[in-house]
């Protein structure tokens, strides 16, 4: 078992320097707390549950677990984070950031050490093992994406079925028939990642609806892996003159690897993206894009999880709440018409 001597060992300080970091009763710096909270997260140490009771004292600080895998786009997720943060600060919450995907064992260590008053939970999966941990240890939090089963929770996310629905009808609109979608890596599919789920789903849903004839092909986002996809698309269906981009990575590739094939954006080929909002105009064309707020995503589930702790510390029940942020479809330099031309083969 871990004790109190083995985090403050870890952490370079005194095991009374952990408990009065823990405890609250006295003043310790930012950064040494910074220290101590982290070193017991990674040791997995448990503050006795009846020492906790006697200090009766909230902790101030919201857990965020924030999974950085190696293909998450991490700069949306740090702009993510950054909003939680400031929002957290505006409600006297200090944030604990963790980084490292250990699923509900990390959960069940986070509840247990009392460090956080609550937690938000990104990068959300449709059937994402974190949340039942979450009900067992009756522990407030909020979602930063939408489960399949959103009951019992709050949960903030863009419309993603929309998102997607908006680029299919955009494209349908100027006349395309024939269109990619270019989405995210494979592993993400196979981890049901919401956000990449919902936007497919969504997309396929109204391109039927339309009548339009579609490939969906996951891409790693490198330039090799677009150039792939993008071959294999023009193999298997030569008249592709619409597509869809969900992956960051992908979007600059895409673009050259078209003028290189003799296609010409938007008069041969139209390109929409699905991605954060300061990226559409760092292209040549200027993307057409369908967005949506990032940094409302912090600030609402901020909102969420300390609304749900100050009712349960009034003994009431926390009030469950599903926000789903609209996207924004805005239209540039990189759609137009279908082409009326035979195109390059």
């Amino acid at each position: 078992m871990v004790t109190i001597a083995d985090v403050a060992k870890a952490a370079g300080v005194s095991p009374s320097t952990v408990s009065y970091t823990l405890s609250g009763k006295r003043r310790v710096s930012a950064e040494t707390r910074r220290r101590v909270e982290r070193c017991v997260i990674e040791l997995g140490y448990h503050p006795h549950a009846g020492a906790r009771a006697l200090a009766g004292k909230r902790s101030h600080i919201l857990a965020l677990a924030v999974p950085l895998r190696s293909d998450v786009y991490v700069p949306i997720m740090m702009e993510i984070a950054t909003s939680v943060t400031v929002a957290a600060r505006k409600h006297s919450y200090d944030v604990l950031l963790i980084t490292n995907d250990e699923g509900p064992d990390g959960i069940r260590r986070l509840a247990a050490s009392g460090l956080a008053d609550g937690v938000i939970l990104m990068d959300v999966e449709l059937d994402d093992k974190r949340i039942p941990t979450l009900g067992d240890l009756r522990t407030q939090a909020a979602l930063i994406g939408l489960p399949d089963d959103p009951r019992g929770l709050s949960c903030v996310d863009h419309d993603f079925s929309a998102a997607g629905a908006l680029c299919a009808d955009h494209l349908a609109d100027q006349g395309h028939r024939d269109i990619a979608f270019i989405g995210y890596g494979s592993g993400i599919y196979r981890r049901h990642a919401g956000y990449a789920e919902r936007t497919l789903a969504g997309f396929r849903a109204r391109a039927e609806e339309r009548g339009l004839r579609f490939l969906p092909r996951p891409c790693e986002g490198t330039y090799e892996s677009t150039a792939g996809a993008l071959g294999r698309i023009l193999s298997d269906r030569p008249d592709t003159t619409g597509f869809v981009v969900q992956n960051e990575g992908a979007i600059g590739p895409l673009l050259d690897l078209l003028r290189t094939s003799g296609r010409t954006v938007p008069e041969d080929a139209s390109v929409i993206a699905l991605c954060p909002e300061h990226l559409p105009e760092r292209y040549a064309p200027a993307l057409t894009a369908v967005t949506g707020p990032a940094k409302e995503l912090g600030r609402i589930a901020v909102e969420q999880v300390v609304s749900r702790i100050t009712a349960s510390m009034r003994g009431e029940q926390p009030t469950d709440e599903l926000v789903l942020l609209a996207p924004t479809l805005t239209i540039r330099e990189s759609t137009g018409p279908a082409p009326q031309h035979s195109l390059p083969r």
